[in-house]
């Protein structure tokens, strides 16, 4: 994974597609009107914040990765926070011995930052969090703890739980790329 500074502009990914893990709705994908700034993209060979983080913030962190998924990929990406292992690794979807969440990701989560604004955190962030002692800026965690995943519609998308979706946002078409 490519490492981004905290709070820096979001740039890894031109467009946003949702995915809504509870409701089964496939993608929403549109060029987003707002600004994303990273939270979350850590490397093995950069510094970062650790610390213990809020239980009540992993609560919530925990609450929307289990229901938003974004920008999907194709592929997995590996910790490179942990060490290699020797043994057999777990299936990408389980947690490694002694964590409690996967050491693998494929997508992104968006947290509502302010007007204008999203945070934009690779699903990793989880597992950094809980497992790694990663302490995100305090404006992520009080965006966390500010945000309902399960409250969020827009009258255009109401099966799609996320705010800012444009009244000109299209669903994917996958016959059309």
């Amino acid at each position: 994974m490519t490492f981004y500074e905290d709070m820096s502009p979001y740039a890894y990914w031109h467009r946003e597609t949702f995915t809504d893990t509870t409701t089964g709705c496939c993608f929403l994908s549109f060029q987003p009107q707002y600004e994303r700034l990273n939270i979350g993209w850590l490397s093995g060979d950069q510094p970062w914040a650790s610390g213990v983080a809020p239980a009540d913030f992993i609560d919530r962190l925990e609450a929307v990765l289990a229901v938003q998924a974004v920008n999907e990929m194709l592929g997995l990406h590996d910790c490179e926070l942990c060490p290699p292992s020797e043994e057999q690794p777990p299936e990408w979807y389980k947690p490694r011995p002694g964590h409690r969440r996967s050491s693998a990701g494929t997508g992104e989560i968006r947290i509502p930052g302010g007007p204008g604004a999203a945070f934009a955190a690779p699903t990793l962030i989880g597992h950094y969090v809980i497992d790694h002692g990663y302490v995100p800026p305090k404006a992520f965690v009080d965006a966390v703890l500010a945000f309902d995943p399960s409250g969020h519609t827009s009258a255009e998308y109401p099966w799609m739980r996320f705010p800012w979706v444009p009244t000109d946002a299209v669903l994917y078409d996958a016959s059309v790329e």
